[in-house]
């Protein structure tokens, strides 16, 4: 069930449960017998896919690959705590694996996964994060591993880079004041000269 493009509620058949898919910060919404309607759908659609399989005869599984990119949730500050988010889109079918090494050990503590998400074109997207404390010159990289993709699974990586305040602006600023300090001393110093030869 949705709205405006965007999921409220599915129903879980492995789980055997409704699931409410709104952000926890929503207000709560309850959909009774939904999940139970759900079962009734699912048989009358595994009934037309049957049919569907003997008429249309079905060649090959469509498949997308995915599209990766990896950020972080804040701007870089060193040890202090951020978030990665490793942000995969794009794919067809679920589900689509994901991992996380840090200078090339696999990290699973402090880890998480969204839920999958489809995009308006019927693939889907989905987030992974990692909290972390940046420390310069660590190397994090996401692994996305989905049938769709040939041979090796796709990697990105990421590299702390702690940006330090820039000094030019306070150099720039010192060398003007003192040129400003001389030209004044050099003005003052021709004045007094120029007052005393009169």
């Amino acid at each position: 069930m949705g709205f405006d493009g965007e999921e409220l509620y599915h129903s879980d058949f492995i789980r055997k449960e409704g699931v409410v898919t709104l952000p926890a910060f929503a207000d709560p919404i309850g959909y009774a017998g939904a999940y139970e309607y759900g079962l009734g759908l699912m048989e009358t659609c595994k009934q037309n896919l049957a049919t569907d399989i003997k008429v249309y005869k079905p060649s090959v599984e469509q498949l997308d690959i995915p599209d990766t990119s990896i950020y972080s949730k804040d701007d870089v500050v060193q040890d202090v705590a951020n978030t990665l988010i490793c942000h995969v889109t794009g794919f067809f079918p679920p589900p689509v694996n994901v991992s996380w090494t840090k200078n090339n050990q696999i990290v699973t503590e402090d880890t998480s996964i969204s839920q999958y998400r489809r995009n308006k074109d019927g693939t889907f997207n989905f987030f992974s994060t990692l909290k972390f404390t940046p420390e310069e010159g660590d190397i994090y990289s996401c692994t996305v591993n989905h049938k769709s993709i040939p041979g090796q699974p796709q990697t990105k990586t990421w590299e702390v880079d702690v940006a330090f305040p820039s000094v030019g602006p306070a150099v720039f600023c010192g060398v003007g004041l003192t040129l400003g300090l001389l030209g004044v001393a050099a003005g003052t110093f021709f004045l007094i000269k120029g007052n005393n030869c009169n």
